[in-house]
């Protein structure tokens, strides 16, 4: 009769950091790149307080809405003047470059990116190494897990995502805005195209989340006794397959959106238009 041997109680001793022969690296570095590229554009933007809005067209950059400077109001380009601001002012015009004109929609915004699970695996791996890649040595010492602040904060993610989910109709609005002519009636310009990209990427990626799933198809015993909300599941289950894709895609979408909306509001260059 053979003897069957007890599981082994610690790890494998093995020297070598990994043994994976692929470019490892490759992954961490370039997210790396990518997401401080990103950060530093976006809060230079964030604070620049110009060139955010496009009166004759209603076009209205993401990095700036809503929009609650006194700025905001009466904004001026190439002779045609608009309000940005839809739900009203609070912040002074003094506060231009200390304080960003989209205050409260940003914070949420941000929260809601740094606990997705998608960012969280992102960062972890090329801020932290923790782990830097799979199967390979991470060079800390001790890991606790989400238990302890700050990383506790992770376990609010639904909460930010309910947040992103206004903001996104509040961008919805200001999308369905940008369907503006010139002579004031119904327009159709590069600019509109953009921005309504950027929105339905944006829905995507919003809608993809973890937390939607759960929030749609949750705390059901029987999803036969509730056919629409497993019709909404499933195709919040298909989305959910690409998260992180639409995740790094609305990255790029936003930059496009913003730097669009910055060049047409500071005269750089003109809006193509389509239909006026």
């Amino acid at each position: 009769m053979s003897t069957v041997e007890a599981p082994a109680r610690t790890r494998a001793r093995i020297k070598e950091r990994t043994l994976r022969k692929d470019n490892w690296r490759l992954y961490p570095i370039t997210t790396f790149v990518i997401f401080t590229a990103w950060v530093v554009y976006a809060t230079i933007r964030a604070f620049w307080g110009s060139a955010f809005y496009v009166p004759q067209y209603h076009y209205l950059t993401p990095f700036y809405s809503p929009c609650f400077n006194e700025i905001c109001n009466g904004v001026t380009v190439d002779g045609h003047t608009g309000d940005a601001a839809e739900f009203g002012t609070f912040l002074p015009a003094g506060t231009r470059g200390f304080i960003p004109f989209a205050v409260i929609s940003l914070p949420f915004l941000l929260l809601f990116r740094l606990t997705c699970y998608y960012y969280r695996k992102a960062y972890y791996r090329s801020f932290w190494a923790s782990p830097p890649a799979c199967a390979v040595v991470e060079p800390h010492a001790k890991y606790t897990g989400e238990r302890r602040f700050p990383l506790i904060g992770q376990n609010l993610h639904r909460y930010f995502w309910m947040a992103a989910f206004l903001i996104s109709l509040v961008n919805t609005w200001d999308a369905v805005r940008a369907f503006h002519g010139e002579d004031g009636g119904f327009g159709i310009g590069l600019g509109t195209l953009i921005l309504v990209a950027n929105v339905v990427l944006l829905w995507a990626y919003t809608l993809s989340c973890h937390s939607c799933r759960h929030i749609v198809g949750g705390r059901l015993k029987h999803f036969s006794k509730h056919p629409v909300r497993y019709w909404m599941w499933g195709q919040v289950s298909k989305l959910n397959k690409r998260h992180g894709t639409f995740a790094l895609i609305t990255l790029g979408s936003l930059v496009v959106a913003d730097l669009y909306v910055a060049l047409v509001a500071s005269g750089t260059i003109s809006d193509l238009r389509f239909f006026n």
